[in-house]
């Protein structure tokens, strides 16, 4: 038994989830119905699962991206790769919401009305605003205030960056870091945990779904990939148009991009490409000093694949339950999504967390994350190759804005 599980862990992520959504459809679709509920406290193990993970990888996650490098130290460049960052995520959080609009993948499914997240008195954009300082730390976390967890940890993770310079306090802000850091260790050591279950709760949810849904469920999850990875050469082509303005060479950036964004795909990792998109950095001409800041940065907070599955998630879910989003929601989505992928670990599986994460603070059924998780190594390998190109174009057009100021500093 216990060679059996160190080979079910061992064994591809990818493969295990693809064997658990085609056994999931089979079981659903030629079993009887008293067998698929022999299966159905899986699945929802696999949502308290998921809901359990939100907060800590949000706030240990966001505190050490703050913290990762000395922004303070780097002045005008920081400055850039922030404002790149967090604009190019927000258009891509407004193209996805686009495309799906558009294309309205989930149109057509039901899910039981029971598991519906009711919303009532939408608020505000105002009040959107207002809720990203809470008015108790505590209760941000109790209640998942997501924009509230989010300001706490960018607030806290500042504070440290700064404190970390004082003659005072430096040791101890050290400290806390270095404790911080454990937890967020801790944290991806219990999501891998998670990701080893992932597999059977996608399987007891999948057979589940199509045994009340048939085909159809098939039929739009299918629908749901393709508006996904239309989205994401959407994108992509913004990104060409971006380095073409720019006079970055665009022939000569894809010649020396293929490897990392490949090998993004294929692992959906961001965090575990990193070394090799930094040799490629250095391949197509970038400087140490632009592409050590900004890669290692992009790689925890630059997520524009993730933006984008965060969106067209939400439409998604929005077209499942027969409620189409409305401006104000769909407002909220681009705020809370822009700053909730900032906490995305560049690990594959943690975005299906951060689509949780989005759910709950707009009023969407968690219950869908599960049908989305169903399809999570499909949408997750294309969206970890935006990310990846996203991290190499903002190196490669602020490099270029850069040029005179970097050749005199070298």
């Amino acid at each position: 038994m216990q060679a059996l599980f160190k080979k079910y862990t061992e064994s591809s992520l990818i493969l295990r989830i693809t064997i658990a959504l085609i056994l999931g459809v089979g079981v659903g679709l030629f079993a009887s119905q008293s067998v698929v509920d022999w299966f159905v406290p899986l699945g929802e193990l696999l949502l308290r699962l998921l809901k359990f993970m939100i907060v800590p990888i949000v706030l240990f996650t966001l505190i050490m991206g703050v913290n990762q490098g000395d922004v303070g130290g780097v002045g005008r460049l920081g400055t850039k790769t922030i404002v790149w960052y967090l604009l190019s995520t927000a258009i891509a959080m407004i193209v996805g919401i686009a495309v799906a609009t558009l294309l309205a993948p989930g149109t057509g499914m039901q899910i039981d009305s029971q598991a519906v997240v009711e919303v009532e008195n939408q608020a505000s954009i105002v009040q959107v605003i207002l809720s990203i300082v809470p008015d108790n730390l505590f209760a941000a976390f109790v209640q998942m205030n997501m924009l509230g967890i989010i300001f706490t940890a960018v607030t806290f993770g500042i504070a440290l960056l700064k404190l970390r310079e004082s003659p005072v306090y430096g040791n101890a802000a050290k400290q806390v870091l270095t404790v911080v850091e454990g937890l967020n260790a801790a944290t991806m050591m219990i999501m891998r945990g998670v990701l080893h279950y992932l597999p059977i709760g996608i399987f007891a949810i999948v057979a589940g779904t199509v045994a009340k849904q048939g085909t159809d469920t098939i039929a739009s999850l299918a629908g749901m990939v393709m508006v996904l990875y239309i989205a994401l050469f959407v994108h992509a082509g913004l990104y060409v148009l971006a380095m073409l303005v720019s006079g970055v060479k665009v022939g000569n950036f894809i010649r020396h991009a293929r490897t990392p964004v490949i090998t993004a795909f294929a692992t959906q990792s961001s965090s575990g490409t990193l070394p090799i998109t930094m040799n490629a950095a250095s391949s197509m001409g970038l400087s140490h000093r632009v592409s050590s800041f900004m890669l290692p940065l992009g790689a925890t907070i630059n997520m524009d694949g993730a933006a984008i599955r965060i969106a067209i998630s939400a439409v998604f879910a929005a077209n499942v339950i027969g409620v189409p989003l409305d401006l104000m929601q769909m407002v909220q989505i681009v705020i809370v999504g822009t700053l909730a992928t900032i906490g995305t670990a560049g690990v594959p599986g943690a975005g299906i967390v951060m689509i949780a994460a989005v759910f709950a603070q707009v009023g969407l059924p968690i219950e869908t994350v599960a049908l989305l998780a169903a399809i999570d190594a499909l949408v997750g390998m294309g969206a970890t190759a935006l990310n990846v190109t996203g991290d190499l174009v903002g190196a490669a057009i602020i490099e270029r804005s850069e040029k005179d100021r970097v050749i005199e500093a070298e």
